[in-house]
């Protein structure tokens, strides 16, 4: 189901924790929506900083790779801001939790068909472009509010019922090797995998940025993971 609108739920509206001891690196690599991902922690009290530098990002608990543009772009940029092999200490050695949006989820993949860069190859999967065939009632890119349906349980969907709606703009998907990698699935003319997780390891197509009090329990969830 896609619908257009918005939520009339007000957003961020959660009790203050000045508590919580998780420290966000959000990994800046000129991609976009970074202080959209850190406004949306500040009003959670959520302790983040905005960074390219490798020394935040190992020296951080959590971190979330956002991202909009193109693939190719964002792999370029990831390498040479000599980022890739800090990314993979943390995520594959030291096993910190990684939240990737949009195109921070899509260069998880190995490889896509937006060009011809290497991914960071942590999924077994192709990013891909839609194939549309009723090209009058489902345009590329997907703009707009679409229904997530869960595959399996999991702790960054907590107090977030199946069948919730969040905010999408791509025009691409990671085509997945292994079905039990996908922890959501949208429905846009075919059914494609919105929501990925393989232990430590998270990414979402869509914007919980940009999805109201839906998407800031989301990001609330991943950071008390």
């Amino acid at each position: 189901m896609v619908r257009s609108g918005f939520f009339t739920a007000t957003a961020g509206k959660f009790p203050a924790d000045p508590t919580m001891p998780t420290k966000v690196a959000i990994v800046d690599y000129g991609t976009g929506n970074l202080h959209s991902v850190k406004r949306n922690l500040d009003r959670m009290n959520v302790s983040s900083v905005v960074s390219s530098d490798p020394d935040a990002i190992l020296s951080s608990d959590k971190i979330i790779l956002p991202g909009v543009g193109h693939f190719d772009t964002a792999m370029s940029k990831l390498a040479e801001l000599n980022l890739i092999d800090p990314l993979n200490e943390a995520v594959l050695i030291r096993h910190k939790p990684i939240l990737g949006i949009c195109l921070g989820m899509e260069v998880m993949a190995k490889r896509s068909e937006e060009g011809t860069a290497a991914g960071l190859g942590w999924f077994d999967a192709d990013t891909v472009r839609f194939q549309i065939s009723n090209q009058l009632r489902y345009k590329v890119p997907h703009i707009g509010w679409n229904q997530v349906n869960f595959k399996k349980q999991s702790l960054l969907m907590n107090k977030i019922p199946d069948g919730s709606e969040f905010y999408f703009v791509h025009s691409y998907y990671l085509k997945l090797a292994d079905p039990s990698d996908i922890l959501c699935e949208s429905t846009y003319e075919n059914d494609y995998p919105s929501a990925v997780e393989k232990g430590n390891i998270f990414g979402v197509q869509y914007h919980p940025e940009k999805s109201h009090d839906v998407g800031a329990q989301l990001l609330r969830n991943f950071a008390e993971l």
